[in-house]
């Protein structure tokens, strides 16, 4: 008898399980998706990142619907991952998503919507900022809590350098009377993300110094501590090009500066975390399949690109520009590969009838 008559009836328990086991740090597809976008429309490549940023709006919708769902439905599975310190800097991505999305849209002319998800993801900011830390890290008993430390705490990092590029990018076409906030919260955001990576880099720097490196440990969220760095580039870029305000006037040469000096950090992380990528996969051969956590690759690689195109031409550094354009396409190979992968993952744990075994 075919098996295709129950498979409607399978598929639901299916999807359920799938919300209820959803990653907290999914929305790096909507990051991923998005700065890629904003890469390519600053190349004028207008056609694919349209489509680029369709696929941004489009998951950033579809996995804002299933953590509510996942809220609603699962709520003690979403509080766990809240005590998890291994899951619950995942939750940040929301933040950086809701900005590379509203900044995307910016550049298309709706900075009314780069508005909106501004104020969202900053009120997520000021309220996640203090709650993840403290229930998946300060408030737990155990200790020591660094043996849980890992590259997706570096996404606390990027969610705070995102609301500064967002402000940023709003400032350019507000009132007089808003841009003094907006440059305070840009700058105060770029701030609290260095301080940030300082402290998040010893936690994982102690993490792997103290505890046996595992082939399995390095995770694809290790890439997040050049995408907090390239950010980081690209929010202080954007900062001092601010109009006149009282605090862009007091701190743009230590930014401006500043940034450049992160570019080249960033560049020096970026052989250093390939080749952790070959130990783990080629040395010690753990298969490479698609996982969520894929898309905290992406997501630096396009953030590094985009970062590189808009310093070079900010500072007139054509050597920085002419390596984030061509790293860009790398960005879009990547993302290209993940997506497929992703595709197919979902056809093959959601969609496809599963013929039962003879007996």
């Amino acid at each position: 008898m075919s098996a295709a008559p129950s498979f409607p009836k399978a598929l639901g328990p299916r999807v359920g399980e799938a919300v209820r086991t959803l990653t907290p740090g999914y929305f790096a597809l909507t990051m991923a998706s998005g700065i890629i976008s904003v890469g390519l429309e600053l190349e004028e490549i207008h056609w694919l990142s349209a489509l680029l940023l369709a696929l941004c709006g489009a998951s950033y919708a579809v996995i804002l619907v299933l953590s509510l769902a996942r809220l609603a439905r699962f709520r003690a599975d979403m509080s766990r991952d809240f005590m998890d310190p291994g899951r619950a800097f995942g939750f940040f991505t929301f933040i950086a998503g809701t900005n590379v999305l509203g900044v995307r849209l910016g550049m298309t002319g709706w900075l009314g919507a780069t508005a909106a998800l501004l104020a969202v993801a900053a009120a997520a900011w000021a309220v996640l900022g203090y709650v993840v830390p403290w229930t998946a890290v300060l408030g737990r008993e155990e200790r020591p809590v660094v043996r849980h430390a890992n590259g997706s705490w570096f996404i606390w990092c990027v969610a705070s350098q995102s609301v500064a590029v967002a402000s940023a990018s709003v400032e350019q076409a507000a009132g007089d009377d808003w841009r003094p906030a907006l440059a305070l919260i840009a700058v105060v955001a770029w701030s609290v993300g260095l301080i940030l990576y300082a402290a998040v880099g010893i936690f994982v720097s102690l993490r792997l110094m103290t505890y046996p490196i595992r082939p399995e440990d390095l995770r694809p969220n290790y890439f997040v501590a050049m995408g907090a760095m390239a950010i980081s580039v690209l929010a202080g870029a954007r900062i001092a090009e601010m109009a006149g305000a009282p605090m862009v006037d007091a701190t743009r040469g230590l930014v401006a500066g500043a940034s450049v000096v992160f570019w080249a950090f960033a560049s020096w992380l970026f052989p250093v975390l390939l080749a952790a990528g070959w130990w783990r996969h080629l040395v010690h051969r753990v298969p490479l399949a698609y996982e969520p956590g894929l898309w905290s690759v992406i997501f630096p690689l396009g953030m590094y690109a985009v970062a590189g195109i808009y310093l070079g031409r900010a500072d007139r550094l054509p050597i920085v520009e002419f390596i984030g354009r061509a790293e860009l396409w790398v960005a879009v190979a990547a993302f290209t590969a993940a997506f497929v992968g992703m595709l197919w993952h979902l056809w093959s744990t959601l969609a496809r009838p599963r013929t039962p075994r003879p007996v």
